[in-house]
């Protein structure tokens, strides 16, 4: 599980390096990069690692697969 995390965040990074790139609330791992800038091959790969665009939290990728404790 924990490669399937750093591959999700490198390739996240590959689309923006900001000073502060995650953020954590109960049960949610929120990574703040503009899913508009995200390929589409690289969206579907990171729905496979768990990642989604949700409408809680537009604007970045969402995961409750790595922000549960």
């Amino acid at each position: 599980m924990m490669e399937e995390l750093i591959e999700a965040l490198q390739i996240l990074a590959k689309y923006a390096k900001p000073k502060h790139p995650t953020h954590c609330e109960h049960d949610v791992l929120i990574v703040l990069v503009d899913p508009e800038a995200v390929s589409n091959k690289d969206k579907i790969r990171l729905v496979e690692l768990g990642f989604f665009v949700g409408e809680e939290f537009p604007g970045c990728f969402t995961s409750f697969r790595y922000g549960s404790a």
